[in-house]
């Protein structure tokens, strides 16, 4: 695969020529009953949509508008999508529905969705046909065109659409708005090239893309000297990363060179696909210092047969093996994991194979889903698909093996030391701090606001399944 084209924002409609020109021309563009205007971003699905909204809100910053925490108040409210699970497309008409109601009242509010389900033919026909009163409708390949969109919409009073199927395209230097100072997330490929039976990825985010790696590490000293300690770079696949440019490089040796940043203090990666686990990986998580030791390695079934049909491209025994290699090289890694129970065709025996799996790898923790057809894709054609409430047996089978065995691996940390980065003050007491160790373990402890962004050390006096409890160590 040739390398994709790279777009600089200052040669692109990222920097909404049109809109630009009119603020340079005194047209009060931006400004409404003598405010600036405002936008609210509702994002759905993964951290690579987060990432995407960070993008969004930068764009909308640059070009004069302000962020609002409330759809209320937002003369601009966007819905990020996602088409992985059925239940965020029932989240988003539903918030929808509340919003036509909101637009009703206010009919100078721009409503805009975007994101995974806008790249889908049939859901976004459903959309324009159920909630007409959307402004605005662009795809995860056009997030750049939105200030010329918005323009459309304003000045020529028309709806503003655009989707483009695939692209080779990847736009760098475009402005963010991100969430925290302290930890940013750093795109380091798009799309996928995998074609998992049960996965739309690959059809709404196009084939797989990797950043320059000089782009990569220019963002990331840049992150540093603005007081950023933790990165997670993104991708459908991080360790296929470099196979496309001509240019090789192995996502292993990129660690290597983003390990000697100063400033950064910690860096994570995800998604890492098990066909792609190298060896020389797992010694760069080892010897790379700033690295967490910590991976993300969907197995989504422990069934080789559910595998096949999956198309994962690797068996059971092969991801044990990677399993032992990791915790032999990196003995205090934390391995964590996705599960689909109720694939279809999945038998009792196939169910069995990834409770086995759960039982030998001793997982410190795992996102665990229901099958959910998903239009499109290979899977949701197959014969023998697993009736729901077969599913839900399985699914709560699958938990009461699991939640105990995460139960444990926490409680193996009681009594222990652990450096922590301080993220926010607890949603559930205002006297407690919540963070995560480098092992991804969520850590609430007493503390005070100003630690925030900060890493401490932590000692453990207490676990739950979802959490640990603990106290500043002195």
């Amino acid at each position: 695969m040739k390398n994709a084209e790279i777009k600089n924002a200052e040669n692109t409609k990222l920097t909404g020529d049109r809109i630009i020109e009119l603020r340079n021309n005194n047209e009060q563009y931006f400004i409404m009953n003598g405010r600036k205007k405002t936008y609210h971003i509702l994002t759905y699905g993964c951290q690579m949509n987060e990432h995407d909204s960070e993008k969004i809100g930068g764009m909308l910053t640059s070009i004069g508008y302000e962020e609002t925490d409330d759809d209320k108040n937002a003369d601009l409210v966007i819905f990020n999508t996602c088409l992985i699970r059925e239940n965020a497309e029932l989240k988003v008409f539903g918030k929808l529905g509340e919003v036509k109601g909101l637009k009703r009242n206010k009919p100078d509010m721009l409503v805009a969705v975007c994101g995974c389900m806008m790249q889908k033919e049939e859901m976004r026909q459903k959309l324009l046909k159920s909630f007409s009163f959307v402004d605005i409708v662009f795809g995860t390949n056009t997030i750049q065109e939105l200030p010329g969109l918005i323009y459309d919409v304003e000045i020529n009073k028309k709806k503003g659409i655009d989707i483009i199927d695939n692209s080779e395209l990847i736009y760098e230097n475009m402005p963010k708005m991100r969430k925290f100072k302290y930890k940013a997330l750093v795109n380091i490929t798009y799309g996928c090239n995998n074609f998992c039976t049960y996965c739309v990825v690959p059809y709404v985010r196009g084939r797989e893309k990797s950043r320059e790696p000089n782009e990569i590490i220019n963002e990331v000293k840049l992150l540093a000297e603005d007081g950023c300690k933790e990165i997670t770079l993104l991708g459908q696949n991080v360790n296929s990363y470099g196979s496309n440019l001509e240019n090789k490089i192995t996502f292993a040796e990129l660690l290597y060179e983003l390990n000697k940043i100063d400033g950064i203090e910690r860096i994570r990666f995800m998604t890492s696909h098990p066909k792609d686990l190298t060896d020389d990986l797992i010694k760069a998580i080892k010897e790379c210092s700033k690295v967490c030791n910590h991976v993300h390695l969907p197995v989504q079934a422990g069934s080789n047969d559910v595998l096949k049909r999956m198309n994962r491209k690797y068996t059971k025994e092969h991801y044990l093996d990677l399993v032992y290699k990791l915790k032999k090289e990196i003995p205090d890694v934390s391995i964590t994991t996705d599960i689909i129970v109720g694939f279809p065709g999945e038998t009792e025996e196939d169910f069995l194979e990834t409770v086995d799996i759960v039982k030998k790898v001793q997982y410190d923790s795992a996102f665990t889903f229901l099958y959910s057809v998903r239009e499109g894709t290979k899977a949701a054609e197959m014969d023998d698909q697993v009736p729901d409430e077969m599913k839900h047996d399985r699914f709560n089978r699958l938990l009461d093996v699991l939640y105990p065995i995460v139960l444990e691996r926490n409680s193996a940390c009681i009594g222990n030391v652990y450096p922590v980065l301080v993220e926010s003050v607890s949603k559930t007491s205002d006297n407690y701090l919540t963070g995560r160790t480098e092992h991804f373990r969520l850590v609430h402890f007493t503390g005070t606001e100003d630690l925030i962004g900060k890493i401490v050390n932590v000692k453990i006096t207490n676990v739950k399944t979802f959490h640990m409890e603990g106290q500043i160590n002195r």
